[in-house]
């Protein structure tokens, strides 16, 4: 027997945010794909148990975590980093890179060639390193790239660990 496809079980296409970013931007920070709460928020890293906010006030010596989003966005820029995701767009359910399926990319050369200030990009998590360096190809060399661990919940590194390790973002 056949089972006919419900498209209420299909996953949902996510879409990404638009890139937050000027021609200051010396640092951009990539990740994969917004998750769930970030999507319904309308807000980059808008799950409050994902550390990135944290992580970002210590590499930038700002309590971005106080600000409000819109607020956050402008310090961010105001020390030259940008934000945007590999994942243009996706079929995904829940929130973990592991169930993206059918993805668009961004053009992140496009973005990259728009920025003339840019020396270093930073990957967010593994999945947004593996995809984004793939896209950027040969062009990856032109900059300094930095693989971080995830800031989700759930990549359950410690949290220690992960600022430890997002630190060397403070040199760029």
């Amino acid at each position: 027997m056949t089972k006919l496809l419900n498209l209420d079980d299909a996953p949902a296409r996510k879409r990404c945010f638009d890139p937050v970013v000027d021609a200051r931007t010396r640092l951009l920070v990539l990740g994969s794909l917004p998750g769930e709460k970030s999507l319904a928020l309308q807000e980059y890293y808008g799950n409050r148990q994902n550390r990135f906010w944290l992580l970002m006030s210590e590499v930038t010596g700002l309590d971005l975590v106080r600000l409000d989003y819109s607020s956050r966005l402008e310090a961010l820029l105001g020390k030259h980093v940008g934000l945007w995701d590999v994942v243009a767009e996706a079929h995904r359910v829940g929130s973990l890179d592991s169930h993206i399926r059918n993805r668009n990319d961004n053009d992140l050369l496009a973005l990259l060639a728009s920025l003339p200030a840019l020396t270093t990009i930073a990957f967010n998590g593994g999945t947004a390193a593996r995809l984004g360096l793939a896209v950027l190809g040969q062009h990856a060399a032109r900059y300094r790239i930095v693989e971080l661990p995830s800031s989700s919940p759930a990549y359950t590194l410690p949290y220690a660990e992960k600022l430890q390790r997002w630190q060397v973002l403070r040199g760029y």
